[in-house]
């Protein structure tokens, strides 16, 4: 039995559980993920929403936000290691795509192509669950209408929708549970709506977006913790 399985067992069934260490999980990704900015306070954020949502449910669990903004699935890989695999957390949840896709005033091309994307995802799940972690993948929200053109001069969901398929073959390949965000907050364009409603600059999450991700992530996270106890065999 592995610890963190005892624990959420202890949690049903001891009235002692709160003693317990709770469930280590670490949110990672770029300042999405990092979430506080003006207008966004910490307690506002995807990841504390998360943490509030799951003890709300009785699951005592620690949610550790590490999103760096700027960052990219390579530098993801950098720090993982170190700055994620040290803090011994039993769920990762993975959101990348909006900096690796992105085009760079006076370039053409993206930071990153989708095959290196891909593979960094695909090497960042092996590296989780070698180290006996339970991945989670995230597609990244889609940027809003009224977003300044990229530096190929396009909107940047044209850039950003290549990398989202990468990301959900990468999810179907894997078995690994996915949120896929991209798809509710395109949901609001097609039906004439504007996920930069939910921004505070067309790109990052208000607190609005940030409710909206974690909705759509607490039941997973509920589901991945629920059938690693229903898994277990003494």
């Amino acid at each position: 039995m592995t610890r963190w399985v005892a624990l959420l067992l202890l949690a049903v069934a001891s009235p002692l559980a709160a003693e317990e260490p709770p469930v280590r999980i670490v949110t990672l990704g770029d300042s999405i993920t990092r979430g506080v900015r003006p207008g966004v306070k910490a307690d506002e954020t995807f990841s504390a929403l998360l943490q509030e949502g799951l003890r709300k449910r009785k699951i005592e669990a620690d949610v550790t936000n590490v999103g760096i903004g700027g960052e990219r699935t390579d530098q993801a890989l950098q720090r993982l290691a170190k700055g994620v695999l040290a803090l011994k957390p039993q769920v990762v949840v993975v959101m990348y795509g909006t900096n690796d896709s992105f085009v760079d005033r006076g370039q053409k091309e993206s930071r990153l192509t989708a095959e290196q994307y891909g593979d960094n995802l695909r090497k960042l799940i092996a590296e989780l669950r070698k180290a006996g972690v339970r991945p989670v993948l995230m597609t990244p929200p889609c940027w809003g209408k009224k977003v300044e053109p990229n530096g190929a001069g396009e909107h940047p969901n044209l850039r950003l929708e290549k990398y989202v398929r990468v990301c959900r073959a990468v999810a179907r390949e894997t078995k690994t549970p996915l949120v896929d965000h991209y798809e509710r907050w395109s949901r609001r364009l097609s039906e004439g709506g504007d996920p930069g409603d939910w921004t505070t600059d067309q790109c990052h999450p208000n607190p609005r977006g940030h409710r909206e991700i974690a909705e759509a992530l607490l039941p997973a996270v509920t589901e991945v913790l629920t059938n690693a106890v229903c898994n277990f065999s003494p």
